[in-house]
């Protein structure tokens, strides 16, 4: 589609760009090789590397509440959880809900969804839909298209072969089969790198024989370094291998037997990561293989590629897996974007950036205006180098769901300081749930304490600071639209500890 805009009388055509997000499932920015980390030498990450080389990297970006269902449904609709009303994994995106893909629909794209859509109802705004049922299968996953759609997540059929190639395999046919007198926008989903980090055949003697390096903060049990709660540690993991191995999870029968404790933790860890990086080395591979089909195709100068993933993921930091929390390894969410005619080559931004951003940019791109709903930004200017100046300094987070070793909490993280409240307490009950800690505060100043290992809240030398962002969470809080605590329970313990 050409989009006519006039300039002092003189009528300017150009042509809307076409738009690939791809999207992972936990894969964390420390396994992307192009953060830095422990890791850093032992990652596959050709492709990842390219498109860091040809386009913009966000260091700071975030999402806005750290778990997969909420995410993704703040991704589509720019808001937060309490604006969508979706707030944990049992939530659900209303097939009405305005998205961006609609508003791209409208605006003469031809849309497409690929792989994970994981958000229970029937995929809209798409004029094409190919996707996996629920969390769907690592190997010959079953997937949904119009055809044989059921809301019960039961329809479908069986495509052959691994999930990340085979959600390629698809994503390239529908791009070969499009139509191209439209622009398109295609949306491809990878359900890797999530729990239970298979990985296709190709890479089962990847890292075999190394022992890979161990992150800040390995050893940590329980409540280490004034944390309010024990989280999730890697032990569990260790659990559900011993239980699952050779049915869930890849690779031989796994034992813990006649280690200790901090052997019994590197033995998990080890096969963990391993896993981990196996599983994303494909997901590298199909990125290139989308890279080289757009290049053959001569689509890639009117392109414009994203990869990110839905939040992120502990490797091993303060002894945890898994992601939930306001902590930097699972609060902060790998991007890459990649668009010749516009953006320059390596460049990186250090703006603060938040998933509901991510479809006010779209739009902006595709020229169709933002719904006065989305509450997230353009970050176009900033991509070009040009912040503006009332840019945000801060941002506001809130993980919803509550259980005692990851207790429902929200908090503040501006460029050098993170405040929050772990008030644990379920959203919908009006009794107050059984913890094993008292609510509490915790403060972290990441240019002195990078790794977050100390709670400072109670250090003389922040006591001012950390009024100040008290003060400011009160008022960044209120600014989301999540000032009114309808749950008497949280209200009462929010006002009990402020």
């Amino acid at each position: 589609m050409l989009l006519s805009i006039s300039f002092g009388g003189y009528a300017q055509t150009v042509k809307k760009p076409n738009i690939l997000y791809i999207m992972s499932d936990d894969h964390t920015s420390q396994a992307w090789g192009i953060y830095g980390g422990v890791l850093q030498e032992y990652i596959k990450n050709d492709h990842i590397k390219w498109l860091a080389a040809h386009g913009v990297v966000l260091n700071n970006s975030f999402c806005t509440n750290s778990i997969c269902v909420p995410s993704r449904a703040s991704i589509m609709t720019g808001q937060y959880s309490h604006k969508n009303g979706v707030y944990d994994l049992e939530g659900s995106l209303s097939s009405d809900s305005l998205n961006y893909v609609k508003l791209l629909q409208k605006g003469g794209y031809q849309t497409a969804i690929i792989g994970k859509w994981h958000l229970v109802n029937e995929p809209s705004g798409f004029d094409y839909y190919c996707v996996l049922p629920g969390q769907g299968r690592y190997q010959n996953p079953v997937m949904m298209t119009k055809d044989n759609w059921k809301q019960d997540q039961s329809g479908g059929k069986v495509y052959e072969g691994y999930s990340t190639d085979v959600i390629a395999d698809q994503s390239i046919e529908w791009l070969k089969h499009r139509d191209k007198n439209k622009p398109f926008y295609l949306s491809m989903h990878f359900k890797a790198t999530h729990e239970p980090f298979d990985y296709p055949q190709r890479y089962h003697n990847y890292l075999e024989n190394v022992e890979l390096p161990y992150p800040p903060g390995f050893v940590d049990q329980g409540a280490a370094g004034g944390r309010t709660h024990d989280g999730w540690p890697l032990d569990l993991l260790g659990a559900r291998y011993e239980e699952s191995t050779g049915t869930a999870y890849p690779g031989k029968e796994f034992s813990l037997k006649g280690l200790d404790s901090l052997q019994a933790r590197k033995k998990i860890y080890q096969k963990f990561i391993k896993d981990f990086l196996r599983c994303g080395a494909a997901i590298d591979d199909n990125i290139g293989r989308l890279i080289e089909h757009l290049r053959k195709s001569g689509e890639l100068q009117n392109m414009i590629i994203i990869y990110t993933a839905d939040q992120g993921y502990f490797l091993g930091e303060h002894g945890f897996f898994d992601k939930r929390f306001i902590y930097e390894p699972s609060l902060r969410m790998p991007f890459v974007i990649s668009y010749p005619k516009e953006l320059k080559k390596s460049r990186r931004i250090d703006d603060l950036i938040l998933n509901i951003d991510f479809a006010p940019l779209l739009l902006d791109y595709a020229g169709v205006r933002q719904p006065a709903s989305m509450q997230g930004r353009s970050f176009r200017k900033n991509l070009e180098g040009q912040t503006p100046a009332d840019w945000r300094k801060d941002i506001y987070y809130r993980y919803w769901s509550n259980e005692p070793a990851r207790p429902a909490h929200f908090g503040i993280r501006n460029e050098r300081y993170k405040l929050a409240f772990f008030y644990g307490q379920s959203r919908a009950k009006t009794q107050r749930d059984a913890m094993k800690y008292h609510p509490g505060w915790e403060f972290y100043d990441l240019k002195k304490d990078p790794t977050e290992d100390h709670n400072a809240v109670n250090d003389p030398q922040y006591k001012s600071i950390v009024a100040e962002l008290k003060n400011r969470l009160k008022q960044i809080k209120n600014e989301s639209g999540d000032g009114v605590e309808t749950n008497p329970v949280i209200r009462q313990l929010i006002e009990s500890y402020w």
